[in-house]
Order: C-alpha cells, then structure tokens, then sequence
C-alpha cells in the first residue's frame, strides 16, 4: 500500500523534475508509475518517437465505459533568460503561494489528480465506484500539443474503456471554461536571389518579400478586428482570429539582397472558423508573391513547414463535462479563452470535456510563476466532491 501525500507534497516532487520540452520526461514519468503502482494501479507507458519521452496513462474502478478523464500534460515551458527569486525547480512556499516551474501551468492539477489516486482506489475496493476515474498525462504540450494525440489514440486502441467526460486542468482558476481558440503555425522560409543592392530590380530580396507577407497578416488583423463578430466569436477576447509573427531572421550584409528570410506565422482561429481555411488563405497568397519572385528569377520560392495545429474546443450544448464541472465547482457563468489546450484534440475523438483546473493562466510561463495555495485547497475539495460523484 502507498504512502498517502498531500497535493502539495506530491507538487514537490513534479516540480523538482525540470521537464522542459526540449528535454526528457522520463523521471517524471518514473516517478509517477511508481506512486500509481504503489496503490495497485497500473498504467500504461506511450513512448515517443525516439524514446526519451513518454506520455501515460491509468485507469481505477470497474473496466466500464462512462468514466472521467484527468488529463493534464508534465512538459514545463524554460527558465532560461529569466529572472528567478528561487530556484525554479525547487517548490518554494511563501505568502501563502507556491512558487516553481509548472507550479500553475500544470504540474498544480496533475498533484491534484494523483493525490485523489487513493481516495479513488479505497472507493474501488469498497466495490463503491460505479465510473472509473482514469489519469492521462502527456508530454511536449508546450510546444504545439503534439504529444497528446497520440497518447489518447493508443488509449482507444488498446481496451481502455471510453469515458464520457474529460476535464483538461490547465490553470482556470477552477472555472468551467467550455470553450478556446485553435492554433495552427508555419515555418516560413522566403528564399531570394542575391545582387548587390545597388541593382536590386535584379534582385529578390528574401527579407522584403517576407515583409509583403507579414503586410498580408497585418491587413488580415486589421480587417478581422473592424469585422463585427460573430455570436461565438464574441465570447472571446479579442473576438476574431489573431495573426501573428513572434521571430524573423534573414540577410547576410547591408548591401545585399537577402537570399533567405525566416519567420514563424501563427493563428489562433474562434470556433466557427476553422484552421484548414485560414491556411487555405496563406497558401494562396504565398502562390501570388512567389510568382511574382519567380518572374524576376526562377530560383525564388517560398515553403512553408506546419509547426503545430491544434483543434479548438467548441462549447457542447447540454454536455457532460460542463454539467458535471459546474456541480463539483458551482461555477454557472460562461467561460472561454483564447489560449490553446489538449481538450479539442479530446473532444474530436469523440470525448464531452471543459478545461479546468487551479492557477491563473497569466502566471504561466512568467518567471516566479506560483501557485495560490487557496487554488491548491480549492482543487482538494473537487477532486474529493468528484470522487463522491462516481459513486453515485
């Protein structure tokens, strides 16, 4: 039998695992199969391509469908650059908060899910629960939501019954959020032909043709913020699809055409707009510029290279997941967001879920990110009033 831990002694332990993304989650990942394994519950380990990551996932109670899914992701965004008070992968308690890498974005509800583990497994052996309660954990959500995927598809695959409900713990501040944005992203590469810019009509300039697109993303911007919007879109702040560039590099000298340009393009798409469009509108308008590029030399191109895509969640009329958050949290307002989650890539396979979880998202990735430790408590008492609920 385990040893039984507080969410906050459990928070410890996550938070002293730097998983950032680039690196290995593997000990996280150790450490979580163990403490799962000590309460008699098994999981089940989904490696990465390469093998240094691994998502995972269990399941308590009766082998039935109809269950409840506590999905949360163990990647951490780096500290690098950043000017910490404390050491980052030290929990560091003070002021009543909790400060640490993940703190809030969201090793906070995954202590949550695993310190419920025991109250699940108790229930379990008093032949009470009538739904399981299963736990996923995937990797590498901070840098496109690319590990979950696969994570769920092998769940569905291999004999884990289907639950009915999930609830995505991102940091919410324990409101039901019913709702987020889709995110999808390229890597653009301009290439040009260089001249010495003294001649530059012979020229194509890879830094200035890579302007005329990121002009492109600007009018898009400028025209969707004039744009009245729609009922669903209105729910979001800002309520309309969001272009945006975050990086660009290119040219070698001051007196030369640019022979490359590099930049990341990003949208982050309302509900009733759909990625596949907006990257139908990119792509005919890259076909328009390379062909002018090409008139001047044949050489020219643009490629663009999808960095990450992202479903959003579209809010479920009378769905599962929202009755049964708004009855663990008594919270009956409306909520979306426009940040990106695991919970559309759920939803499309054909899951009911709402995001929900302790924290406030605009303490994510921010240095000194902290936890409140009233959230923390707040968290206890759901995930204590949803065990009770899978008993009825």
């Amino acid at each position: 039998m385990g040893q039984k831990q507080s969410a906050q002694e459990i928070l410890e332990h996550l938070v002293g695992f730097a998983t950032v993304s680039e690196d290995s989650n593997l000990k996280l990942v150790d450490f979580v199969e163990q403490y799962l394994s000590s309460w008699g519950v098994n999981s089940v380990r989904v490696p990465n391509e390469d093998g240094i990551k691994a998502a995972l996932y269990a399941h308590i109670g009766p082998d039935i469908p109809g269950g409840v899914v506590l999905s949360g992701h163990t990647d951490v965004v780096p500290v690098a650059g950043q000017d910490w008070d404390s050491d980052p992968f030290v929990l560091t308690q003070k002021n009543n908060r909790l400060y640490g890498r993940g703190s809030c974005d969201m090793k906070g509800f995954v202590a949550l899910a695993l310190a419920a583990v025991p109250l699940a497994v108790a229930q379990h052996k008093a032949q009470n629960l009538t739904r399981p309660l299963q736990i996923a954990l995937s990797y590498d959500e901070e840098v496109g939501c690319t590990g979950a995927p696969v994570m769920i598809d092998h769940m569905l695959a291999n004999g884990m019954p289907q639950a009915s409900t999930v609830i995505v713990g991102e940091p919410t501040n324990m409101q039901v959020v019913t709702g987020h944005k889709a995110g999808i992203g390229f890597q653009v590469h301009v290439q040009g032909f260089e001249v010495h810019s003294s001649l530059l009509p012979e020229g194509v300039s890879a830094v200035l043709e890579g302007a005329r697109l990121i002009n492109w993303a600007n009018a898009q911007n400028e025209r969707l913020q004039a744009t009245p919007p729609t009922p669903m879109a209105a729910a979001f702040y800002p309520p309309f699809t969001t272009l945006h560039v975050g990086k660009i590099q290119g040219g070698t000298a001051h007196n030369i055409t640019a022979k490359d340009c590099y930049f990341d393009l990003s949208f982050r798409v309302v509900p009733d707009e759909t990625p596949a469009e907006w990257e139908a509108n990119l792509r005919a308008e890259v076909k328009t510029l390379e062909a002018k590029m090409k008139a001047i030399h044949p050489d020219a191109a643009i490629t663009l290279t999808q960095g990450f895509g992202v479903p959003g969640l579209r809010p479920e009329e009378n769905g599962l997941a929202e009755q049964l958050a708004r009855q663990l949290t008594g919270d009956n307002a409306s909520h979306v967001v426009s940040y990106a989650t695991e919970a559309g890539q759920f939803q499309e396979r054909g899951y009911s879920v709402v995001v929900c979880g302790p924290g406030d998202i605009a303490q994510a990735h921010q240095p000194n990110e902290f936890l409140e430790i009233s959230q923390l408590r707040a968290g206890e008492t759901f995930m204590e009033n949803l065990i009770k609920k899978l008993r009825i």
